[in-house]
């Protein structure tokens, strides 16, 4: 059933303005990878690294292998992983956009101690609570983008959220190029510049109205009929919000949401969720976005022509990313993520044999020509995964859970994805300082399996209105059906 629905200006500029949170989350990604290959910052906090650096002893693949300095890097995602089980309370009790101007206000103080930072403690500090700002923006803005879209553009308008990250890393990368002739505190600046996008996602969630499907279920129907009127563009609101007002009933009699999640009719779901926010971290992809100028350098580039590589590998990941925008409603989300499936698994490989041909333990000496190559792979696998597993990881999960467990549903989403994240991002230099080369053929395993489990386990969600997703896909797929049934969920 095809509700009446207008592209109305405010559910764009909502939509736009939400997804600024994005921003944030990208820019962090980015920042990371080309702070910790400058000089500057590595002499203030990780000498030992510096050292081993300018030494040349060891193995190429090891220079870098260093748990201080992942940490750094992780710490973030840890931090968010913990914050979302506060988020979504926050989520549920107090509103998308509440939750969106919470996660602002710990940016901006976790930029104040990252940028100001003399010590590790201190750097450490700031991390964390951009970490938290992470696990409230993720839990909130992709819910946001969710309910206030119509359906036939909800994967469109929901995919905003992963261009404004990979813009965020874009721009991350951008200023670590330019940063990194700045001596003896350009690392600084790189850091203090994420006050940019942390600024605009609290400013724009003051001006954001909140979601009918948020309002309706803290008990505000008639202000969530008036926002669902606006926001459609029409009058004939009625079905629509006829099916959120019961999905809200049912979702006032579950007292336990994460409880609720266990039921054996929201398995599939929670199934669904949690692979593929694994999937997308087994992709490689978030090892590759951090550690790219320190990836660049392994296989040896010089620390501005790393930087500089990491700049076009962002820009491909942006525009890549609108790729995925124009099509996902058209051609659907299976199609996408089977495409980028090949494509990733094809890239991985193509970079396993480079590396085994030219970096070695102790030479890396590559030519312009094999040079040009490893941009040009790593950017063919950067842009597959920005028009499948990215933004699909965080659209399928979203769209698909039922009011009653949805801010809980999105938090084990958040938590699982965070999860993936920190343990790639903590381990990664360590995998490539002892599977070598032989972590790109790892990936390409992980790649082939996921894929797998598109084409047998993923049913279709594309322009299905959020509340008849239970009834129009998940009770009609061939496995997952036998997880459900017709009983509407009790009270736990």
């Amino acid at each position: 059933m095809e509700f009446e629905a207008k592209i109305t200006p405010i559910v764009v500029t909502s939509c736009v303005m939400a997804a600024t949170g994005g921003l944030m989350f990208g820019y962090d990604i980015g920042v990371s990878g080309g702070v910790s290959s400058m000089e500057d910052f590595l002499r203030e906090f990780f000498p030992k690294v510096l050292r081993k650096m300018h030494e040349n002893k060891g193995s190429n693949y090891c220079k870098f292998n260093d748990q201080g300095l992942q940490l750094f890097t992780s710490t973030l995602y840890l931090a968010g992983l913990t914050s979302t089980f506060f988020a979504s309370y926050t989520t549920r009790r107090l509103g998308r956009r509440v939750t969106m101007l919470i996660a602002g206000a710990f940016f901006i103080i976790g930029v104040i101690f990252s940028g100001a930072a003399h010590n590790l403690g201190t750097l450490i500090i700031g991390r964390t609570l951009l970490g938290c700002g992470v696990g409230f923006a993720n839990q909130a803005v992709p819910l946001f983008l969710s309910e206030i879209a119509p359906a036939r553009i909800r994967g469109g308008l929901n995919a905003l959220f992963q261009l404004n990250i990979t813009l965020g890393i874009l721009f991350a990368t951008l200023v670590n190029y330019g940063t990194s002739k700045i001596h003896p505190w350009g690392w600084r600046l790189s850091l203090s510049l994420a006050g940019i996008p942390a600024v605009l996602l609290t400013v724009s969630a003051l001006f954001m109205v909140d979601t009918p499907n948020s309002l309706i279920e803290r008990g505000r129907p008639e202000a969530g009929k008036a926002v669902l009127k606006k926001i459609r563009g029409t009058s004939n609101v009625d079905r629509e919000f006829d099916e959120i007002v019961e999905a809200s009933h049912i979702a006032h009699k579950v007292k336990h949401p994460f409880r609720s999640l266990l039921q054996r009719r929201n398995r599939p779901l929670l199934a669904v969720t949690v692979l593929l926010q694994m999937f997308q971290q087994l992709t490689g992809i978030s090892a590759i976005m951090f550690y790219a100028p320190v990836l660049f350098t392994t296989l040896g580039f010089k620390t501005e022509a790393s930087l500089y590589s990491a700049v076009i590998t962002g820009a491909v990941n942006a525009l890549s990313t609108l790729v995925s925008m124009y099509t996902v409603d058209r051609v659907g989300r299976r199609m996408l993520l089977l495409d980028g499936g090949v494509q990733m698994f094809l890239s991985l490989v193509a970079m396993a044999v480079v590396m085994r041909i030219k970096v070695t333990d102790h030479s890396n000496s590559l030519d312009r020509d094999w040079a040009i190559l490893v941009v040009i792979i790593i950017c063919n696998f950067v842009s597959s995964f920005a028009w499948s597993w990215s933004p699909l990881g965080w659209l399928i999960p979203s769209e698909t859970f039922p009011l009653e467990t949805r801010s809980a549903g999105q938090s084990v989403s958040v938590c699982a994805n965070l999860l993936f994240t920190f343990v790639f991002a903590q381990a990664f230099l360590s995998m490539l300082c002892h599977l070598k080369h032989f972590i790109f053929v790892f990936f390409s395993v992980c790649v082939l399996t996921m894929s797998v489990f598109v084409l047998l386990f993923l049913p279709e969600t594309k322009n299905v209105p959020i509340e008849e997703m239970a009834e129009r896909v998940w009770k009609r797929h061939w496995y997952w059906k036998r997880f459900l049934n017709d009983e509407v969920t009790t009270t736990i």
